[in-house]
Formats: structure tokens, C-alpha cells, sequence
């Protein structure tokens, strides 16, 4: 792992590092990549001001599975602070940090010093710098009435650090909500190339929200502030009853956060999470967010209200019999499959009729961003979707030879895989799917209420394996080559540099062998419930 002070070294070590990864795909067989090869030479950056928690781990330990480089920058950026506030006193432990990163994989470190970065030591309103300004209404409410010029602050450093880091993906953690929902904005306003993932909120047992902030509480200190999301939750709680008014809402953390005098409370608020508007009411998500404070420590956290069907992400090895499962578990809850591999499908059939070259990756580019995929159920469980691609059906014809024999280089590009999870993702606001592949609950739909990593051993998938081939009326195949060419397929998916196969920390794992189609659905189908009823 590289430590790296100076832009001039950091612009070093990318050019480098880009063309070492460029001679690794061009050398490396990425045929059994198909759906991530793109991701090869992806940039990773994790953000943060140091003194690192397991947030900000987890944010590493994300950006590590989706990229072949993972930089963390580490900046105490004096522009996000008041004269008044903790800059001279936030915690500063470089030393403690760089361990904590050459154990997770961090492949450099950029630490450089704010005369380095061009900002004096001083307040954004005392500045002379350049300053990247979001939309007033998004900084002026929650964090913005006490913090005036933070998020100018905050914009016109990540904006510095995307201009001289050149990610594909930057880390953010849900707690910090409103930085969070001002990053996105400032990206699509832009049209700066990255894409923003947002982390889950990682808490201590307490469920106090982990922040740097936290090591100026002693222990008793921690044990009261944890009302804050104790009040979060049962806000939540009424919210799953049913009451949906803001005011109801609000009042009810207002009284649990009363329960313990020492806390200060500087706002309550519910607001849509990405234009940070106030809700009176949740029509489809809010996001309940909180500041206190405990004599001088400020802290801040929120909890996402979804009024929406619950998503269940299937996940698993090649041959584990994800897309059978997730069409019968689709059928039995009165779900939408969502079948991503018939949109990857639609496009190539689309290609093929526009009579595109099927290497010509910008004019696909604009074809997929442009075109209209729908999805709409039946009650056959052989095709339990029907795929319309700009107003046509073409259930039947993505499955020709043709399609099928092209469409690994259509999904292979990555301006098609990403409209594609983008277009599943705003299918997913409104729930009620049931999504099946290698990253759906890991990477498309992080959120899924049921993640399942539907797995089974090698000879079991070889023996399923080899009885399709013998239904399709293919010659009978080897059964120890289809052992040693899954086993092969399994090692690599799993220890491939990024986005390796891996089980969602909040996934159960069902072990499939000896269970029958309808065996595993049912138990599929009951684990639902059961988290539908607690």
C-alpha cells in the first residue's frame, strides 16, 4: 500500500496503475466474466477525514469487493468547518489509519495537506478558493441552519478529490444523509463520471451510529445518546402500523429522546431523501433525520421509512438454480420476476435488428440509454415474464440462437450494464420483485428486505447440469468435466479481483441439495413471511 502526500504522486501512481490494469485485461481470460470484465481497471475512492471506525471500513470493504483499485483519502478539510467548530481538536491518528488500511486491502492512501490542496486553513466564508455551491434549498435545512457554508465546504473538496482521483465509484455512508443526497445532486448536475454508492449506516451494539465524533463520549456518554436511534426506530415501528403524518412521526422520537434530559435536541425532520424537501407525509420514501446534542458533542443520524413491497434478492453460484427458484417464489407471492438476463437480452435483439456492429459500444451506449424495457408478469412459469422493448414483444424472439449468441458481448459493456441496474433500480422503488443473479443483493438492490445466497455443492450442480443437457437431447457429457468445469467457474467468480461472488452479510444461505424446486421455494416463500410478521 502507497501513502501518498502530493497530487504530483497521486497522479503518478494512477497513470501507473491504469496501465498495469489495462495489460492485466488484455492478458487475463475474462470469458467467465461476462457480466463484471468492465469493472477490471475501475477506481474506487473512499473519502473521508481520517481517524477511521468500522463506517468507514465498511465503506472500504464495499469498494474493495466492486474495484480493482481502492484509494481512501484522508483530509481534514478546514473549508466544512466554522471558526466555532472542532477543527484544530478533530482527531488526527494518520499512523493508526494507514494499519487499518493496509489490512483491508487499501491499495494507496492520499493524505495531503491543505496547502497542498490549494485551501487555506480557513472557514469557507473566510476563503479566497474557488467554491462549488449546491442548491440553497438543499443546504439550508437539517445540518445547514447551524452549519452555514459546511456543505459548500464538503462540495468543493469531494469536487477537488473527483477531479484528481478520476474515480468510477465513491463510497458515502447513509448517515451522513444530507452530505449524502447533496453529493448526488452535485454528480448529476455536473455530469461528473462517478458513480455514487451509498453504504448502510454501521452502528455499536447500542445502535449508536458509528462517527469520529463519538471518541469525545465516555462510555456513560454513549449509552445516553443511543436514544437517538432508539427513537428512530420507534418511529419506524409506528410508521410499519401505519401512521404516515410527519408530525406523528416526529413526536414520537421527540418523547423517547425526552426520556433522557442530559441529549439536546437541534431538529427532527422528515424530509425526501434525495431532494431534501419537508414531507408531511410518506407517500413512497422519507427520511427521518435527528441532530442532539450532548453537552459539546454534535451528532446526527436518520432512518429511511419505505412505504413500498418488500424486494427478495436471490443470489448464488453458477447452476444453483437461482432464475427456476425465483420465477416459482415470484409466482407463489404474487411478485414481479424481475428477469434481468431478458433485459440484457431485449437489448441485444434490438441491436441485432438496428443492424448495429455488436463491438460499436457508443452507438449501444445511446441505444440502451434510449430505449424502453418493460416487464410484465403471466402465469407461466416457463416464461413468467413478457419483454417489451420500445412498444414491441419480444418474449419469444430474445431466446433465438441469434440473441443467445450475442448477447455475453452486449452485457459485457458497461454503459449497457449500467442503464440496465439503473432502470432495475427504479423499478425496485416501488417493490414487490423477486431479483436473481451474482450481485443483485450485494450491488442492485443493497436494500432488498430478503436477501437468499441459494447455493449447492459441485456434484449436485453437475448432476442438474447433465440432466438438461440430456432434456435439451444434447450428448450425454462427462459428469467429472462438468464437476471440474463448475468447480473452475466457482474458484474464479470467488477470487476474482473484483466483485467477487460472495453471500450479503444480511443474506441466509440455503443449501439446496436433495430438495426439490418446489422444497426450496417453500422454504424461500416462509422465510419471507416470517420477516413480513416481525
Amino acid at each position: 500500500m502507497r501513502l501518498l502526500t502530493t497530487v504530483a504522486a497521486l497522479r503518478c501512481y494512477l497513470t501507473k496503475r491504469c496501465s498495469e490494469n489495462k495489460q492485466i485485461a488484455v492478458t487475463e481470460d475474462l470469458r467467465l466474466d461476462e457480466m463484471t470484465g468492465w469493472y477490471q481497471t475501475a477506481v474506487g475512492l473512499v473519502p473521508t477525514m481520517g481517524n477511521l471506525h468500522q463506517g468507514h471500513l465498511s465503506l472500504i470493504q464495499r469498494a474493495r469487493h466492486e474495484n480493482s483499485t481502492v484509494i481512501v483519502s484522508i483530509f481534514v478539510n478546514p473549508l466544512q468547518f466554522a471558526p466555532n467548530e472542532d477543527y484544530q481538536r478533530y482527531p488526527r491518528t494518520l499512523e493508526q489509519d494507514q494499519q487499518l488500511c493496509e489490512q483491508a486491502g487499501v491499495d494507496a492512501i492520499f493524505a495531503p495537506s491543505p496547502e497542498e490542496m490549494a485551501v487555506p486553513q480557513k472557514s469557507i466564508q473566510e476563503s479566497k478558493v474557488t467554491q462549488v455551491i449546491p442548491p440553497s434549498a438543499m443546504m439550508t435545512g437539517l445540518c445547514g441552519r447551524s452549519r452555514l457554508g459546511h456543505f459548500q465546504g464538503v462540495a468543493t473538496i469531494v469536487t477537488k478529490l473527483f477531479n484528481l482521483v478520476q474515480p468510477d465509484r465513491a463510497y458515502f455512508g447513509q448517515k451522513d444523509g444530507q452530505q449524502l443526497a447533496i453529493i448526488k445532486r452535485l454528480v448529476a448536475d455536473l455530469n461528473l463520471p462517478v458513480e455514487i454508492v451509498a453504504c448502510p449506516t454501521v452502528r455499536e451494539a447500542s445502535g449508536l451510529a458509528f462517527s469520529s465524533r463519538n471518541q469525545y463520549l465516555t462510555a456513560t456518554a454513549k449509552e445516553q445518546v443511543a436514544v437517538l436511534y432508539r427513537g428512530l426506530r420507534l418511529a419506524e415501528t409506528a410508521f410499519k402500523a401505519g401512521d404516515r403524518n410527519s408530525n406523528k412521526l416526529i413526536a414520537v422520537v421527540k418523547q423517547e429522546v425526552a426520556m433522557v434530559s442530559t441529549v439536546s435536541v437541534e431538529y427532527i425532520e422528515l424530509v425526501e431523501p434525495t431532494t431534501l424537501m419537508s414531507l408531511e407525509k410518506v407517500e413512497e420514501e422519507g427520511m427521518l433525520a435527528i441532530a442532539a446534542r450532548l453537552g459539546a458533542t454534535r451528532l446526527i443520524d436518520n432512518i429511511i421509512l419505505r412505504d413500498r413491497q418488500p424486494i427478495i434478492a436471490i443470489d448464488g453460484p453458477a447452476g444453483a438454480g437461482k432464475s427456476t427458484v425465483a420465477r416459482q417464489v415470484a409466482a407463489n407471492l404474487n411478485l414481479v420476476y424481475l428477469d434481468t438476463g431478458a433485459m440484457y437480452r431485449a437489448v441485444t435483439w434490438l441491436v441485432l435488428q438496428k443492424g448495429i456492429a455488436i463491438d460499436d459500444e457508443c452507438v449501444i451506449a445511446e441505444l440502451t440509454n434510449l430505449c424502453k424495457i418493460e416487464l410484465t408478469p403471466t402465469q407461466d412459469l416457463q416464461s413468467s415474464v413478457r419483454v417489451w422493448i420500445d412498444g414491441t414483444d419480444v418474449t419469444q424472439v430474445i431466446r433465438t440462437i441469434e440473441v443467445t449468441s450475442q448477447v455475453s458481448a452486449i452485457a459485457a459493456q458497461s454503459a449497457v450494464r449500467q442503464a440496465l441496474v439503473k432502470q432495475q433500480q427504479s423499478w425496485g422503488k416501488k417493490g414487490g420483485l423477486v431479483a436473481e443473479g451474482r450481485d443483485i443483493g450485494t450491488h442492485v438492490f443493497p436494500d432488498a428486505e430478503v436477501k437468499i445466497f441459494l447455493t449447492a455443492s459441485v456434484s449436485e450442480r453437475a448432476r442438474r447440469r447433465q440432466e438438461d443437457f440430456h432434456k435439451q437431447g444434447q450428448s450425454a457429457i462427462n459428469l467429472e468435466q462438468l464437476e471440474r468445469d463448475i468447480a473452475e467457474r466457482d474458484w474464479k467468480d470467488s477470487t476474482r479481483k473484483v466483485s467477487p461472488l460472495q453471500k450479503a452479510a444480511d443474506a441466509i444461505e440455503l443449501q439446496t441439495d436433495g430438495l426439490a424446486v418446489s422444497e426450496v421455494t417453500a422454504k424461500i416463500v416462509n422465510y419471507y413471511q416470517q420477516r413480513l410478521s416481525e
